[in-house]
């Protein structure tokens, strides 16, 4: 039987090749034998392949072009239907180059999306966690509101969360409730931030005041204390009753910061170094041990430097210095891109900071994140860093100078800068 199409035979096809055939149908529509096609589709056994046209003038190359006629194919694109990149008809032309200033944009949406999500969430995680216990509402006869804005900000022994280990580790003893152990003001304002500190031993008068918890008006008796005796007496809200009567000056926050919660964030910024002073520094009572020179502290050394005092041949001024050297260098380390940029770092340091602090109820989180910046822009030396001015003592109490303090409180009122020097 002949397989090929009218007019065709092997014997006569030579020279007629591409030439069309006698026969009147169209030679597309007829299956005609091709000689040779490169990557061509494999038909089962018996059914003979298609020919390929090769140019215009049907004369042909086996290896040469396809016309694509025997496949449904147009002008050669090998996947059938469209044509690709460079198809001289009917193709879909070049790919189009990328968009790179929409991607740009829908990028950095993106990333600013996630950035705003991710700053207002830490904000409420971190709102939360502030542990307002402290109402200034109950302290009664307070002084006029001056202008900017004052913190008292104390330092407690408090062993509260401590271990029998853990007080032995950090040398605080066993003593029942809690002691202030450092208080400071601080005040902001537009004319330079002053940080002052109030020695524990400073002599004051506890006035007349409304117990925090029995909601009884204890009257005032003339006598006088030491400034850290007020805050064991009734707490919080006494020592702030007691600052404002003793100075004339409005305290507008209140943070308290205890010992665990002290040497945790210390710990969670992986240690803050400072420079000790010639001649070393031991204390059997504080736990300091330190050769001179610059060192890092850990958790548990930091606490020991800023508690010692017998080193320190006693002094509670001195100490209060030490404590607000150390203050700097704490803010300094806190205060790096290796920190704040490092939210391995950042999250842990927030949250052991956070979690220790004590503050008054009408204090947020931007207050205190105030209070830090100007902190630490005073101990690197862009305000004012003093003790509160001393005139003497009696009785082991430290006198304040009354005058050099009324000029300091009514510069602070006024925001004005301070010209007072401390001890």
């Amino acid at each position: 039987m002949n397989d090929w199409p009218e007019g065709w035979s092997g014997d006569n096809r030579g020279d007629r090749y591409g030439r069309g055939s006698a026969s009147a149908q169209p030679e597309s529509a007829r299956v005609m034998r091709q000689v040779r096609r490169g990557q061509a589709p494999q038909y089962g056994a018996g059914v003979p392949q298609q020919p390929s046209y090769v140019n215009g003038q049907g004369h042909g190359d086996y290896d040469g072009y396809d016309s694509g006629y025997n496949t449904g194919q147009v002008y050669g694109s090998p996947g059938g239907g469209q044509g690709g990149p460079g198809d001289p008809v009917g193709g879909r032309g070049p790919r189009p180059a990328p968009n790179w200033r929409k991607r740009i944009k829908w990028t950095a949406i993106v990333v600013i999306t996630g950035l705003v999500v991710t700053t207002v969430g830490t904000y409420f995680w971190a709102d939360s966690k502030l542990n307002r216990e402290v109402d200034l509402s109950k302290v009664i006869d307070r002084p006029e509101q001056g202008d900017g804005t004052n913190y008292l900000i104390v330092g407690s022994d408090s062993r509260a969360g401590l271990s029998s280990e853990q007080k032995k580790q950090l040398h605080t003893g066993s003593a029942e409730g809690k002691r202030t152990d450092s208080m400071m003001i601080l005040h902001t304002g537009s004319n330079g931030d002053t940080l002052i500190s109030l020695p524990r031993d400073s002599d004051v008068e506890i006035p007349t005041f409304v117990g925090s918890e029995s909601g009884k008006t204890y009257k005032g008796t003339g006598r006088h204390v030491k400034l850290n005796a007020a805050y064991a007496e009734d707490g919080p809200e006494l020592l702030v009753r007691t600052v404002e009567f003793n100075t004339g000056l409005k305290i507008d926050h209140y943070v308290e910061i205890g010992f665990a919660g002290f040497a945790n964030i210390v710990d969670a910024v992986g240690g803050v170094e400072i420079d000790i002073p010639k001649g070393g520094m031991k204390d059997t009572k504080s736990g300091a041990d330190f050769e001179a020179g610059k060192q890092t502290l850990n958790g548990d050394q930091a606490l020991a430097f800023v508690r010692t005092r017998y080193a320190l041949a006693g002094s509670d001024l001195d100490r209060t210095k030490n404590q607000q050297k150390f203050l700097n260098a704490l803010a300094n380390q806190v205060a790096t891109p290796s920190t704040i940029l490092n939210p391995f770092k950042l999250y842990p340091t927030m949250g052991a900071g956070l979690d220790s602090l004590i503050v008054d109820k009408d204090m947020g989180l931007y207050d205190l994140g105030k209070m830090f910046w100007a902190m630490k822009g005073v101990n690197g030396g862009d305000g004012t860093s003093m003790n509160m001015p001393i005139s003497g003592s009696t009785g082991g109490n430290l006198l304040w100078d009354k005058a050099k303090v009324k000029t300091l409180v009514d510069e602070l009122k006024n925001d004005e800068k301070v010209t007072v020097s401390g001890n």
